[in-house]
Order: C-alpha cells, then structure tokens, then sequence
C-alpha cells in the first residue's frame, strides 16, 4: 500500500436532492481517480460532526457508500477515515471489510480508530465508555481482526468481545492494508508502530516535526524501522485564489489551507514534506467539478508522484 495523494469526502452537503447525492459522490470519487489521487475515503459517521454542520445534515452509512463506489472506479484505494471501533463487532468489521475488498478487487483499506463522537454514541445506543476503554476495546478488536482477515479461525474471550471458531470467507489476499489515525503520541502512535501500516496524523502544521519525533521514539521501543510506517496529514484546502489564511478562525489555522492550487501545493511542500511527513489525504469543504483536478495537478510534483 502507497498512500501519498489521497481524497477524503467529509461531508454529503451538496444543496441537491437525495437522488442526485450520491451521484455528485461518484463524480468526486472518479476526479480524483483521473486526477491521480491514489486513495479515496469518506467518514465514519451517521451524524455530520459538529466542526462541519449540524447532526442532522445528509451522512450516508460508510461502506455501503463505499461498496457502491467499488463498481464506479477503477485504480483508487478505498476506505473509511476511519472506522469507529465502538460501532461494529470486529467479527461483523472483519467481514465488512474483506468483502469490500473482494468486490473492489484487491483495493479495500482498514482504517480504524477508538471512535470519539459522543453524541453519536448517545444517540444511536452504542456504549461510548471512558478514554481508557475504548482503546481497551480496540486492543481486543484487533486481536480478533487481524488473524480474521489473515484467514484464520479466532477464538477470543476478553472483557468486551467474545468469539468462538470465528473466520471471514471469501478473501481476496491475506493483508488488507492497515491504517489508523490520530494525534495520541503514546496510545495511537504506539499502536501504529505496532501494527499499522499507514498512520494518519491528525494535528497542525506546527505540531507536525514533533509527532514524527515521537512517531520514531514509538518504533524504536518496538524495533522497527520507522520508515515502513508511511505517514500522511489530514488537511482541508479551500482552493480559492481570493482568500488567505489570516480570514480563517485561529482554531482552524495550521490544519488548512486557503488559496490557489500552487499556494496549497507550496503549504504541502513546506508544512508537510518537509517535516518529514510522506503525504497528505485532502479534503474539500465544497465540490466544485474541477478543483479536485486542478488541485491534484499541483501537488502531484511536490509529492513525486
């Protein structure tokens, strides 16, 4: 798995009609394909989150909308940024997620975090419980989930999971690409070092030198070589050449990206390459069909692509 230029579709908000939705979906999705975008992901969410609108906006449910997007594309990798572990039975994830890659052909990619929307949890009955154990939960599901999609047969009896003979049939291969993201510096990034292939930092620009310090202090207390972690930023871009980044929120400065294409694509080269960080996963707050492309065409050279 190679994950430099990746798309992430952060919301479903798109002033159409619910028929018109998902098409508008798939035509971002097939951009970025053509653009050379290498991945593309959408949330794990049923309620929009509140930095982007309120709960009630359009949040369709992550891999149905993703199994559909399997068919419509070609070369892009697909998955969640990133799946909430606190949402589904690792068994029922272990089966999700080799069947999409079977009907994507070999391009499914396991991006799983403890989950972190309160509300979410409130609302729907799923148990939200302490910091502490939700990563308690996702050490136990991913004792279930990896030999799972490895084709072996799981029997598991921890504090939050339970599994008898367990196995996920068919399967396409026996390592879908795994990915977690974050920003925790001892409890993600230690996870990370120890079994992930792709992490996914979730911090400013500022912050960015420092996390991969950490990230290398983790791998060194597993001995492993940081450089077969590949890392990536989560960034929004607003490709409008009339703005600059002093009309954001502060709140909001370091994490994104205002300006033409070219000014995106030197933030890129500055912030992110050059603090050592092997790519970016890109998101839009607004589809206008060509930004992706013109956004894409930019940043492709400063990640040598």
């Amino acid at each position: 798995m190679t994950i430099r230029l990746g798309f992430q579709i952060p919301n479903f908000s798109y002033g159409t009609s619910v028929a018109e939705m998902f098409p508008t979906v798939i035509a971002q999705a097939q951009e970025a394909q053509a653009a050379g975008f290498d991945s593309v992901f959408v949330m794990d969410h049923f309620y929009q989150l509140p930095m982007l609108g309120s709960p009630d906006q359009p949040m369709l449910e992550a891999y149905t909308a993703l199994g559909a997007l399997a068919s419509v594309t070609r070369d892009v990798l697909l998955g969640t940024l990133v799946t909430g572990n606190t949402y589904r039975n690792p068994t029922l994830l272990a089966k999700i997620i080799t069947t999409l890659d079977v009907v994507s052909g070999g391009r499914a990619v396991l991006g799983i975090g403890t989950g972190w929307y309160e509300l979410e949890h409130d609302s729907l009955g799923f148990e939200f419980g302490t910091f502490t154990e939700r990563f308690a939960k996702l050490d136990e599901a991913l004792e279930i989930l990896l030999p799972m999609i490895k084709g072996e047969r799981v029997s598991f009896n921890g504090q939050y999971y339970r599994t008898e003979e367990a196995f996920a049939e068919p399967r396409l291969r026996d390592h879908i690409p795994l990915m977690i993201g974050g920003s925790g510096e001892k409890k993600t990034f230690g996870l990370a070092a120890r079994f992930f292939d792709h992490l996914n930092i979730i911090a400013s620009f500022a912050e960015l030198p420092g996390k991969i310090e950490a990230l290398a202090r983790r791998c060194d207390e597993v001995d492993r070589d940081p450089a077969t972690l590949e890392t990536s930023m989560l960034l929004t871009a607003v490709p409008d050449a009339a703005m600059t980044e002093d009309m954001l929120p502060a709140e909001m400065r370091g994490r994104m990206v205002v300006g033409s294409p070219e000014r995106i694509a030197e933030a890129v080269a500055t912030n992110v390459v050059g603090a050592g960080v092997d790519g970016v996963i890109l998101n839009l707050p607004a589809y206008v069909p060509g930004s992706i492309t013109k956004v894409g065409e930019a940043l492709r050279p400063v990640l040598g692509l």
